[in-house]
């Protein structure tokens, strides 16, 4: 049970609230789609691919480590595996869309047009 609940991706308070802000000016969470939570899903049917899937090209390395876990106890880990997979595609898609609003020269001045749109 602590391997699984420790296996999914989370916000830190700070990220939530950035999220909220964003969705003040309209911007959805999942605007950035670089993980498909489809995919992260179904490929976890397969022994932790979904996770290996997760890792590549993301800041969340821990994933080697779940995929790994997933390896070890499937076809049981078929049960959390799917779910945890697609939710936490998810959460990396809402971490993606933070940084490119937050960072990424395109995303502050696409931010920075939809503040100075919204009536105060």
């Amino acid at each position: 049970v602590v391997v699984v609940a420790s296996a999914c991706v989370t916000l830190s308070r700070s990220e939530q609230t950035t999220l909220q802000e964003l969705g003040a000016y309209g911007i959805r969470g999942t605007e950035i789609q670089k993980k498909s939570p489809v995919a992260a899903g179904a490929l976890n049917i397969l022994p932790g691919f979904g996770n290996f899937y997760l890792a590549i090209g993301s800041s969340e390395t821990n994933q080697w480590l779940f995929g790994a876990a997933n390896l070890f106890v499937w076809p049981l880990s078929i049960f959390w595996g799917v779910p945890e997979a697609a939710i936490d595609a998810g959460t990396i898609n809402k971490k993606e869309t933070i940084y490119y609003y937050t960072y990424d020269p395109s995303g502050k001045q696409d931010l920075a047009r939809r503040r100075a749109a919204t009536p105060r």
